[in-house]
């Protein structure tokens, strides 16, 4: 690493810390590999974070920052909703392992904070109080962050084993098409392309949402009728 004055180690400031963890990515960050990265003690990185979630809440919002969610005024509430969840899922996709951070716990920083405020601006403009928006908004996340996370992990098992999981995959269709309970049925439906079966899955999802959750409709309201359904069973 470089050397100050006298062949001292060189200082590292927070700039630093974030981009090196940057460049490792949220899936290998650990303030073991950050440290090495940098050629300093993991003792050196705990001077200006704190340990392990402090690393990843630094760099985590790092990248958040540069999520700009766009809100076409001509939207209306569902449209709005799944034009928030795409463009969540496209930054996570863009980078790996963010998923994992946006799951443990949201908002975590300021740059976390920043994308749920508005949000509950865009749906504030569509007739929505506060606590409905926060709770509908992160209702709509949470489908996009976990779509995104099975995507990531599929990718993965390609990636490390892409003939095992073909090998998988085919065992699946096999024995799908001999399960005579199932008839012609597995082989007959339509091959949706994963980027549109999201779409089609998140729009269903949000269609169902936005009926529980209208714009005006108290939250307590709403959960009552939601615990009120399938009561007893």
């Amino acid at each position: 690493m470089p050397r100050a004055a006298g062949g001292r180690p060189a200082r590292i400031a927070v700039a630093d810390i974030v981009r090196a963890g940057r460049e490792l990515g949220m899936r290998r960050l650990s303030v073991k590999a950050v440290a090495a990265r940098l050629g300093v003690t993991p003792t050196a990185l705990y001077r200006h974070v704190d340990g392990r979630w402090g690393l990843e809440r630094l760099v985590g919002e790092s990248i958040l920052a540069e999520l700009r969610l766009d809100d076409d005024p001509e939207h209306d509430v569902p449209r709005h909703l799944l034009s928030f969840a795409m463009q969540l899922r496209a930054f996570a996709l863009r980078h790996p392992g963010l998923v994992g951070y946006l799951q443990l716990l949201f908002p975590r920083g300021e740059s976390g904070q920043r994308l749920l405020a508005a949000e509950v601006e865009a749906l504030g403009r569509r007739g929505y109080a506060a606590d409905a928006a926060i709770v509908l908004s992160g209702a709509v996340a949470s489908l996009a962050i976990a779509m995104t996370a099975s995507q990531e992990n599929s990718e993965a098992a390609e990636v490390a084993d892409a003939d095992g999981l073909t090998r998988e995959r085919e065992a699946v269709v096999d024995r799908l098409a001999q399960d005579e309970r199932l008839g012609a049925a597995p082989t007959t439906l339509p091959q949706i392309p994963r980027a549109e079966y999201v779409r089609l899955l998140l729009t269903a999802s949000i269609r169902g949402l936005v009926e529980v959750c209208p714009p005006g409709r108290p939250v307590a309201e709403m959960i009552a009728d939601l615990a009120a359904t399938g009561v007893g069973v």
